[in-house]
């Protein structure tokens, strides 16, 4: 995994660990809503998806009910700093700047909205890191445009940015994806991307293999070795 030129990295789950102040900032949102959710393991599974996709996949939330919670969530997690609730792994820094010491082009491609992803990658320094920040539009959650194929369309932006002419495509075969849910594989192979599974984050091993990952580190220190080393 070493040959590749550019290196896409989603945020949640892989850059950094937000699990504290987005799961409390879904409980309240769906509180506001009238759903009282205490099962961790679906409080969870917010990570990462759309929260409207995964309102309607757990609840059937209507698009009322959608618009409370979110809007809850918002303001929990933006207006007061919930975002903030959160720590880079550790190594992962060290990982970006060597991987951008070995001439690599480093982006990030996120399904949170691009805004919250600038603050998060600034706060933990790594700002210089990256070539590309692209993540969702502002109220995209509210919205159609949250869908399955959300990541796809964040990870062909990225790459029409990096192309310089908008050419998407002629970064194909020479960058990969890196992230912690079906979501990321799925969305680097709709765009022709291997994608490398990181099972240290919010998405099993079984689910990062079953979407087609073609390689799945547990560590960051295994991910170091995937990238750097070329391990097999």
């Amino acid at each position: 995994m070493d040959s590749y030129n550019y290196y896409f990295f989603d945020l949640d789950g892989t850059i950094s660990e937000s699990a504290p102040g987005i799961v409390k900032a879904v409980k309240y949102g769906l509180d506001q809503a009238g759903i009282h959710e205490e099962d961790a393991e679906k409080l969870h599974s917010f990570i990462g998806p759309p929260l409207n996709v995964q309102m309607k996949k757990l609840y059937g939330m209507t698009d009322e009910q959608i618009v409370t919670a979110v809007t809850a969530f918002r303001k929990l997690y933006e207006d007061e700093g919930g975002l903030y609730d959160c720590e880079a792994y550790d190594g992962i820094g060290d990982l970006l700047y060597d991987l951008k010491k070995e001439g690599k082009v480093l982006a990030v491609a996120s399904s949170k909205p691009e805004p919250f992803v600038r603050k998060i990658i600034d706060r933990f320094g790594f700002t210089d890191a990256f070539d590309v920040i692209c993540g969702s539009g502002i109220g995209d959650e509210l919205t159609k445009k949250a869908s399955r194929g959300q990541k796809a369309e964040i990870i062909h932006k990225a790459m029409g940015q990096l192309s310089g002419n908008g050419n998407a495509e002629s970064l194909a075969g020479r960058t990969v994806m890196i992230g912690d849910t079906n979501y990321d594989i799925l969305g680097a192979k709709a765009n022709s991307l291997p994608g490398v599974g990181v099972a240290y984050g919010y998405g099993s091993r079984q689910e990062l293999e079953e979407a087609g990952a073609e390689k799945v580190a547990d560590t960051v220190e295994d991910l170091r070795k995937l990238l750097l080393c070329g391990e097999r």
